[in-house]
Order: C-alpha cells, then sequence, then structure tokens
C-alpha cells in the first residue's frame, strides 16, 4: 500500500516543515530560549555600562521622616479642628469668649464694662478700675523714684524691694480684687463679692502702710510716702 508522506510530521528528514522552528532553512532546531546580553546605555552591550548605586537606606530615611510629618500634619489639624469644635460649642451654649483687649496698644486682659457690667452699677467698677490704675501709677512711680534713691546711696536692697512691689503688686491686684469684682458685678456671684471685699481690705493696709512708710522695713526707705517726700523737701528748704 502506498503512504503518502506526512506534511506536519517534524520527524521526518528533509522535509521542511512551515510550522516548526526555524521553518523554511531545513533541519531540526532545538527549542529554548536564547541567552540574553546586557545591554548597556546607547546599546553598546556589556561595554561602558554604568553601575547606579541607589542608597536603599537613606531612602527609607526619607519615606520614615515623610511619614512622621504627615503624622505630625495631621496630629495638628485634629488638634485645631478640635480646639474649633470647643469654641464653638461654647459660644452656642451661651458662654462668653473673653478675648484680650485692654490695654489696646498691647492687649494682655479682656476688659468691657460698657458691654458686660449692668448699667446700674457700671459706675462702680469704673471707680474700682480708676483705683486699680491708681496702684499701677503709685507702684511705677515708686520703682523710679527708688531706683534715683539707689543710685544716690547705693543700697541695693531697695531697688530690689522696689521690684518686688512692681513685679507682684500689680498683677496681685488685679487677680486678687479686681477680677474678682468685675466677676462678680457682670455675674452677681457671692463668692466672688465676698472674695473681693477680703482682699480689698488688705490691699488697703498695704496702701496706708505705702503712704506712711513706716521704719519698720529699711527705715521706710523702700517706700515713696508722703513722709519721705515730705522730710525731703524739708531738708532741701533748709539747705
Amino acid at each position: 500500500m502506498h503512504h503518502d508522506p506526512n506534511p506536519f510530521d517534524e520527524g521526518t528528514a528533509g522535509d521542511e516543515n512551515p510550522f516548526s522552528n526555524g521553518g523554511g532553512r531545513g533541519g531540526k532546531q532545538q527549542h529554548g530560549f536564547r541567552p540574553t546580553e546586557p545591554v548597556g546605555f546607547g546599546g553598546g552591550g556589556s561595554r561602558g555600562d554604568a553601575t547606579v548605586d541607589v542608597p536603599l537606606g537613606n531612602m527609607g530615611d526619607s519615606n520614615g521622616k515623610a511619614r512622621e510629618l504627615s503624622s505630625w500634619e495631621s496630629d495638628l489639624r485634629r488638634r485645631e479642628a478640635d480646639i474649633k469644635r470647643r469654641e464653638e460649642s461654647l459660644k452656642n451654649a451661651g458662654v462668653p469668649m473673653e478675648e484680650k483687649n485692654w490695654p489696646p496698644f498691647f492687649p494682655i486682659i479682656h476688659h468691657d464694662i460698657a458691654n458686660e457690667i449692668p448699667a446700674n452699677v457700671q459706675k462702680l467698677q469704673y471707680l474700682a478700675f480708676a483705683s486699680w490704675l491708681g496702684i499701677v501709677l503709685c507702684l511705677s512711680w515708686n520703682f523710679i523714684a527708688v531706683i534715683v534713691c539707689w543710685i544716690k546711696e547705693g543700697d541695693s536692697k531697695l531697688f530690689f524691694l522696689a521690684t518686688i512691689y512692681a513685679l507682684l503688686g500689680i498683677p496681685l491686684s488685679y487677680l486678687m480684687w479686681y477680677r474678682p469684682l468685675y466677676r462678680a458685678m457682670r455675674t452677681n456671684s457671692a463668692f466672688s463679692f465676698g472674695w473681693f471685699f477680703l482682699c480689698y481690705l488688705i490691699h488697703i493696709g498695704f496702701c496706708i502702710i505705702a503712704a506712711i512708710a513706716p521704719p519698720i522695713v529699711f527705715q521706710g526707705k523702700s517706700l515713696t510716702s508722703f513722709t519721705s517726700w515730705g522730710l525731703h523737701y524739708f531738708a532741701w528748704r533748709h539747705c
């Protein structure tokens, strides 16, 4: 029986299979991947290739710092949003927000008698405010006068005492009796009124001692009193 050759049979020697590897060239070729050669920049093969070293450690540090900075920014935004939310809740609840508005050139305290104190007691509050400004002026003047005496007599203890009077007397007088009175006038608090009267009695006692300046502490030279000014004036007229 006559057998026709199978054109798809790759095992037939000398036959050309158009579907085989290397078809049209005759012969059987091996299957597999040809090893590729590294191609450098410019297609020059392995010659002239440049090795690029990427510092993985530095990249990790940069990524860590970037994540830390992003976390810090998100935390700051969260805190700002929390503060704003609290302020809004206080404002909605009717709690007055005290903004620093006095003195106008350098606000350090909140003070608004015309809008926060009832009209029937505003005059009394203005008198208390004038009293507090008076102690501020007196302690400031005492500080300047004692400095002049310190330069003349050379006693550094007088300077330190005058500094203590000014640095402690001004803020303490505001916190101990003026601010409680302001709060009592605004809220009609009995406790604030009682605290004001107690501290204001102590304040009046200090003012009496400062005005007389008895020779108890450093012979009364640390306070610029009416008595000391009268003695200086008398000595100046009879010299």
